[in-house]
């Protein structure tokens, strides 16, 4: 199953042959017209095939985090942002890699990822924002499509180790700095210059999506201050300053434009504040020292909300098998916020773990009818059938849900376990072959549906279902290679 990412290079060499033909500002430094330069250098479409590739390809390749209540906080969040953007040309996705760097990047077709160490440094909701809204601004002012129309004097190999080394940076910041690196001097020193000029434009754009969506613009300034004075403190630069330009200037830029609009105050975000205990107990540190960790901030009331201290203590309590102290907690918390989605979540893993499986079925139920579709309650309740062993009824409710969201990742897994579980090979093995699509990994989709063809038996519509997806997986495969 494993592709190297590295095949997404020579989807990059058609671009530089697009980008040759164009005519740009001689000046080095010059920002296009979006709506000429960038959309010559490649269409809007072409840009969201390649977006759906490299989303299949970093599926496979990074460690993204399939947790519905991080998902459902993330796009919540970066949705806010993006109402209030100009220039909107797809919907976005947001999407959390187990990565303790600071960091967070952008690419072709409204994708943003984001690593959990950017959640262990913000210090607020306003500050994760910032960067939301920056990175949100490199994908509506097109910055891949525009850096391509400016390379149009390099070669086509410069050109696809200049982009397959940003986005490998992106991911992997020292391996994709070494990659753009291992070009000329002088084309290095054009992309960096270039690079400065996007992240000026992202920094400002961003910073009026900030204003427009209410949260304190403060922030800008402060998160980039802290990053920088990381840096000055250690020898090694912070990922999201190894993969963003980094004067100074940055920071009294951001200064400035604050002095130039007033500051939205806003109060403390509670879901803020649950998220990132819930990436502490569940991504950061063991068992032992985050139950220590939230135990002293209750003791020396060193939070911005208790409840969320307390979730991170009962969500660390389970992960040490200690399911009596968890429920106690989340108890307490769900009496004051009964449909909160990240007490839930955890209530729901507490009585899976004390094989109270009806317990949680019967509670989400109730919730699902007032929150139909909602991916937490939606795929807590499918779990929970499943370890009932009501397989019919979890597969009903998955494959609705699937219906509104057709690539999560995590919903096709329930889905292949209830199948599994019900001794139902033909539509596991057609399950297994989405999944593996949606890893981009062709070949072992069709494989999977070959598995099924023989569990199809008399069944001739069905088998010539099979063949039919077969050929469409086979399509896709040529479509990626041709880009």
């Amino acid at each position: 199953m494993k592709q190297t990412f590295f095949f997404l290079l020579s989807c990059f060499l058609s671009f530089s042959s697009l980008a040759q033909t164009q005519h740009i500002n001689s000046q080095k430094n010059a920002l296009p017209s979006i709506g000429v330069v960038a959309s010559e250098a490649i269409s809007i479409e072409k840009e969201q095939l390649i977006g759906d590739a490299l989303m299949r390809q970093l599926r496979a390749q990074a460690p993204i985090i399939m947790d519905p209540v991080l998902e459902e906080y993330l796009n919540d969040l970066g949705n806010r942002l993006v109402i209030q953007a100009e220039d909107v040309k797809f919907p976005f996705n947001f999407f959390w890699l187990n990565n303790k760097d600071i960091n967070a990047f952008a690419f072709f077709g409204g994708n943003v990822g984001v690593h959990t160490g950017l959640m262990l440094a913000a210090d607020n909701e306003s500050e994760l924002a910032s960067v939301l809204a920056h990175e949100i601004s490199h994908v509506t002012q097109r910055h891949v499509a525009r850096t391509i129309a400016a390379r149009q004097k390099s070669s086509p190999l410069q050109v696809a180790s200049l982009i397959g080394g940003l986005i490998l940076a992106a991911v992997n910041p020292e391996a994709g700095i070494a990659a753009i690196s291992a070009t000329n001097a002088a084309s290095q020193q054009f992309s960096i210059n270039y690079t400065r000029s996007n992240e000026q434009e992202a920094d400002r754009v961003g910073f009026q999506i900030m204003r427009k969506s209410g949260f304190d613009t403060n922030a800008s300034a402060t998160f980039f201050g802290k990053l920088a004075a990381k840096e000055r403190s250690r020898s090694k630069a912070p990922a999201f300053l190894m993969t963003h330009p980094r004067p100074e200037s940055r920071v009294a830029d951001a200064r400035n434009r604050q002095l130039l609009s007033q500051a939205n105050s806003i109060a403390p975000s509670l879901a803020f504040h649950l998220a990132k205990a819930r990436v502490i107990a569940r991504y950061s540190g063991d068992e032992k020292y985050n139950i220590q960790f939230f135990q002293n901030q209750i003791e020396k009331q060193e939070y911005v909300f208790e409840e969320a201290a307390k979730y991170g203590l009962a969500m660390s309590y389970l992960n040490n098998n200690q399911s009596d102290e968890a429920e106690a907690l989340i108890n307490e918390l769900l009496a004051q916020d009964p449909e909160n989605l990240f007490y839930l979540d955890v209530v729901t893993d507490i009585y899976l773990a004390q094989g109270q499986s009806q317990k949680a079925v019967s509670k989400l139920e109730v919730l699902a009818k007032k929150m139909p579709r909602n991916r937490v309650i939606t795929l807590n309740l499918a779990n929970a059938a499943i370890k009932q062993g009501k397989y019919q009824y979890a597969t009903n409710i998955i494959k609705d849900y699937l219906l509104i969201n057709p690539e999560h990742t995590l919903s096709y897994q329930l889905l292949i376990e209830s199948y599994g579980s019900n001794n139902q090979m033909l539509e596991m093995h057609q399950t297994r072959a989405e999944w593996f699509s949606l890893m981009g990994a062709y070949p072992n989709a069709i494989d999977e549906l070959h598995s099924a063809y023989n569990y199809a038996k008399d069944n001739h519509l069905e088998k010539q279902r099979i063949r039919a997806r077969i050929e469409q997986f086979r399509e896709a495969q040529e479509q990626v290679q041709k880009l």
